[in-house]
């Protein structure tokens, strides 16, 4: 039997609530310098509770072949990626216009 999604009400194979949340975040994607000057790449803006933020960082590590993780919501890549970061992430279903590289 199908499972019906409490949000939204669709069954699970059809919930939208994801692709709606994507639509409204506003990311936010900078370089912060660490400990012995190694960079990283930080994605902010996410909402924990309505995306899957574990499997966006998890799909942008493989396709960057680069480490990193999550923090507090955060995702954190290691090296420069700021080049590629708004590609990637149109790619995964956000917007371009709520995707800011600085």
């Amino acid at each position: 039997m199908n499972e019906i999604c409490s949000k939204c009400g669709l069954p699970t194979q059809l919930c939208v609530c994801e692709t709606i949340a994507k639509e409204s975040q506003r990311i936010k994607a900078y370089l912060v310098t660490k400990k012995f000057r190694k960079v990283s790449t930080v994605i902010e803006g996410l909402d924990n509770r309505d995306i899957n933020v574990k499997d966006i960082a998890r799909q942008l590590k493989s396709e960057f072949a680069c480490g990193g993780t999550v923090k507090n919501g955060n995702i954190e890549l290691q090296g420069d990626h700021r080049a590629k970061i708004r590609d990637s992430l149109v790619r995964l279903g956000f917007p371009p216009g709520t995707v800011d590289v600085k």
